[in-house]
């Protein structure tokens, strides 16, 4: 069986390779690379993300690769954002005084509202806004994920999934061929490692 070939953005920025080793332990031919080549060639992207969306969207930018990004995302393969990545994928973000996205979607990532402690660092489940979206195959009702964020994208009517923290955060969304979610599934045992295998398959598909 054929593997399907996946780029992993790579800019320098997190622990990049944690999301190749989730991806590998899926089925992917996986690589990380910065090279246009590779990432124009693979079957799907995926654009990963720790730390502040500030360096994390300069550096992707110093790279060139936020053009190469969003020239994949316009061509219709699948595109995974993780985390940061998926924030970045937003208009902006108001973070240290205010940062622009690559605009895939047209909302804000804004600061988890106060009451709460920041950043949520926690297992939380998913509560499903569409449970039938191909990034949901596999899970049952009880979908815990490991999330680390002190930011939340707006709501929108692409969101798939909240997670209950001092309200209903953003956790994951949708639009065409651009899946993200702001938890990490590489570090959400089972249920994170299905999601993955979910994107491989549709990485496969296309």
């Amino acid at each position: 069986m054929n593997q399907p070939r996946l780029a992993i953005l790579d800019y320098g920025i997190g622990n990049l390779h944690s999301a190749l080793k989730g991806f590998d332990h899926a089925g992917a031919d996986v690589r990380l690379t910065a090279e246009a080549a590779d990432i124009e060639a693979a079957d799907g992207v995926v654009l990963p993300g720790v730390g502040a969306f500030g360096p994390c969207i300069d550096a992707l930018r110093n790279r060139g690769l936020d053009e190469v990004a969003l020239e994949r995302v316009a061509s219709g393969i699948p595109f995974f954002g993780i985390c940061i990545g998926m924030q970045l994928l937003f208009g902006g973000s108001e973070e240290a005084g205010g940062h622009t996205g690559l605009g895939v979607f047209d909302r804000r990532i804004v600061r988890i509202p106060d009451g709460v402690k920041r950043p949520q660092m926690q297992w939380n489940v998913l509560e499903y806004i569409d449970a039938g979206h191909r990034m949901f195959t596999g899970l049952g009702d009880d979908a815990w994920m490991y999330f680390v964020h002190s930011y939340s994208a707006e709501p929108g009517d692409d969101v798939l999934a909240t997670c209950a923290y001092g309200g209903d955060l953003v956790a994951a969304v949708a639009r065409d061929n651009v899946w993200a979610c702001q938890f990490h599934p590489e570090k959400s045992g089972r249920n994170g490692i299905r999601i993955l295998e979910n994107f491989v398959a549709a990485a496969k598909a296309a």
